[in-house]
């Protein structure tokens, strides 16, 4: 058995050195590395350790024996027992720095450009009840249907009422529909076991607008009284246009099964972007800070110069947010998504706001661009809007031969993103300008949107 300069269940006094990019200050203890939540850098704090590892351990607070004056108070420790707020404990301005160093330091290790200045990020005014979507989990305790939030690596409920950063009326709402399920008696999903009925209570609500969609996740297609139920959630909160049953009948952690049904209203909410009108449904995809989300496209619109003579390609389209936005600007926008139905609310949103220089389609950008070349189309501008696991190379070399002038990649994860400027960089593309983005106060996850532009002579 390896010897570990820590036990488990030890105690000892340790100096918070770091932040991990999870947010956890970091110690160490002749050179072994222990991961501390709710610690900050310049701390000093009496930890017991909780798991050792070969090469890292974790260690809980005992006790704080010198505080950082970076440190704020904390609206609920429980925000960082799940995960939920990850940095609630640093002040704001503070968490936009880390922020920008996190960008800087994957820039600096995974794109070899520390040449490339990041900018500071850009942050909100109030940095908390932003999100305007919230999926929270329902589990029974103690004879209650209970909402909240599971510890971090773990399926243990951890009861929350206020999440800090949702939307204050999402909050109210979760409790009002909880409590109007509990009346009817609706049982709680046991994981465990694959028993029970409700698995997760999903709402949704328009910044702009107000309107609110509730989505009911059950385990099974027949819901008693489900009509029902959804006419009293409309009654008790007037706000709500939409309740949705979606079926997901198997053993999974991802939250949205396939099948859906409409219990109340119509199938989607509105909201607005700038001054145009989007419709969203259960499962589309719409950024949870509608506020950020104009800070972060405006700054994507502003180094992307466009020109109303510009031909611009929407990649990874979605719901057609970003080409929407933009169109009145250019002279034409072409988007495509693989997802046939969030293609077919693209559509719908430009047709609502009476645009027909806006066109979507269903397919990978790798195969439609070319083609797209090949009918005498040349792309002046790409928007780039990717998942977590940022690009495939493909789509790197498929965009690089088509040769736009400029490209505009928003990421939200900065490791992906490092990875794939320097892809772009062989293709013979350099990286301008790098801007950060809050998006996600409270929490280590960074948007950022960066120029890349051409070089000449490829």
């Amino acid at each position: 058995m390896k010897n570990y300069p820590v036990k488990k269940n030890q105690e000892l006094e340790v100096d918070i050195l770091d932040l991990s990019h999870e947010g956890n200050g970091i110690a160490k203890v002749d050179g072994y590395l222990l991961f501390i939540e709710n610690t900050l850098p310049g701390e000093r704090a009496l930890v017991k350790v909780l798991k050792v590892g070969n090469k890292f351990g974790f260690a809980k607070v005992m006790k704080l024996l010198q505080t950082s004056p970076d440190r704020q108070e904390l609206p609920n420790e429980d925000l960082l027992r799940t995960g939920i707020a990850p940095l609630s404990h640093l002040k704001y301005e503070k968490q936009l720095a880390f922020k920008q160093q996190q960008v800087e330091n994957v820039l600096a290790k995974v794109a070899k450009m520390p040449q490339v200045e990041v900018l500071p990020t850009i942050g909100m005014e109030q940095p908390f009840g932003y999100r305007n979507k919230a999926q929270i989990p329902v589990q029974k305790i103690k004879g209650q249907l209970t909402t909240g939030f599971y510890r971090k690596n773990s399926h243990t409920l951890v009861p929350i009422e206020d999440f800090y950063i949702q939307d204050p009326a999402i909050d109210q709402a979760i409790v009002t529909v909880r409590n109007i399920l509990q009346r009817f008696n609706v049982k709680a999903y046991n994981e465990e076991a694959h028993e029970g009925f409700l698995r997760h209570v999903v709402i949704r609500r328009g910044h702009h607008s107000g309107e609110m969609m509730v989505v009911l996740v059950t385990r099974k297609a027949k819901f008693f009284k489900g009509e029902e139920i959804a006419e009293v959630i409309h009654e008790e909160l007037p706000e709500v246009v939409s309740v949705i049953q979606n079926i997901n009948e198997e053993k999974t952690n991802v939250i949205m099964g396939d099948a859906e049904k409409v219990l109340y209203g119509k199938a989607s909410i509105d909201d607005q972007l700038f001054d145009k009108t989007f419709q969203i449904s259960a499962k589309s995809f719409y950024q949870v800070n509608t506020a950020q989300t104009e800070v972060l496209y405006q700054k994507a619109f502003e180094l992307a110069d466009l020109q109303p003579d510009d031909i611009v390609v929407d990649a990874y389209a979605g719901i057609g947010t970003i080409g929407i936005s933009l169109a009145d600007r250019v002279q034409e926008v072409l988007g495509m998504e693989v997802v046939a139905e969030a293609v077919e609310d693209a559509k719908a949103n430009a047709a609502r706001n009476g645009l027909e220089n806006v066109h979507y389609f269903v397919g990978k950008a790798e195969k439609i661009m070319p083609q797209w070349l090949r009918e005498g189309i040349q792309p002046t501008v790409v928007f780039v809007d990717p998942p977590r696991k940022g690009l495939e190379a493909s789509f790197i070399e498929t965009t690089a031969a088509v040769k736009p002038e400029r490209i505009v990649y928003i990421s939200c994860n900065p490791a992906t993103l490092a990875r794939d400027l320097a892809l772009f960089a062989e293709e013979g593309y350099v990286t301008k300008q790098i801007q950060p983005v809050d998006l996600f106060p409270q929490t280590t996850h960074v948007e950022c949107v960066v120029l890349l532009i051409r070089l000449e002579n490829r």
